[in-house]
């Protein structure tokens, strides 16, 4: 994993931590697990996260459309940013 990778991946965990449902740990979360799924977030949260990551890469969803399927796990979301920054 990049630096760049795995600081993006410490900066979306501290965000998710914000958005979580209450008692479901963050830690225990891999990679490719879906977040809805697992209880981390609901469904709802998803648009939390377009949210997120229009402010924070500048990636304007107005423009792409979302795909819930890709923003659907740690990883997912992860791949898309490296997409739409390289």
């Amino acid at each position: 994993m990049t630096a760049a990778r795995e600081e993006r991946k410490g900066d979306l965990l501290g965000f998710l931590q914000t958005i979580q449902k209450a008692g479901r740990p963050i830690g225990s979360l891999g990679e490719n697990d879906r977040l809805v799924a697992s209880g981390l977030i609901d469904s709802l949260a998803i648009l939390q996260i377009v949210t997120y990551l229009e402010s924070t890469y500048d990636i304007d969803f107005a423009l792409l459309g979302v795909d819930p399927e890709q923003l659907g796990s740690i990883s997912g979301i992860l791949d898309f940013i490296d997409k739409e920054k390289s």
